[in-house]
């Protein structure tokens, strides 16, 4: 009898443990469980930045390359212009011969 009732004592004890080290892990999960989600939704933020920094970015080239085709666009024009006006030059000495 006295030797069921050190059994039943340890057999007490280590449940007790086992319950203690049950709760700790559980509380260690929940902890772990909230950083994952406050890295996720950190990571979440960021995808939505670098989204809005990519579209920025588009946005930006696209008024480039409107503002460089607006300014070769006035180039081409002057530089038609003077051919223009050189061509002109040569038939007009052309034409007194």
């Amino acid at each position: 009898m006295a030797e069921d009732n050190k059994i039943l004592k340890l057999f007490t004890t280590r449940m007790r443990q086992m319950i203690l080290q049950y709760k700790q892990v559980k509380k260690e999960n929940e902890e772990l469980y909230a950083m994952v989600d406050l890295r996720d939704s950190e990571i979440k933020q960021l995808k939505l930045q670098l989204e809005q920094a990519k579209n920025d970015y588009e946005s930006l080239k696209t008024a480039r390359m409107l503002e460089v085709s607006d300014g070769d666009m006035e180039t081409a024009k002057k530089k038609l212009a003077a051919m223009i006006r050189e061509v002109n030059k040569c038939i007009t000495l052309l034409s007194e011969k």
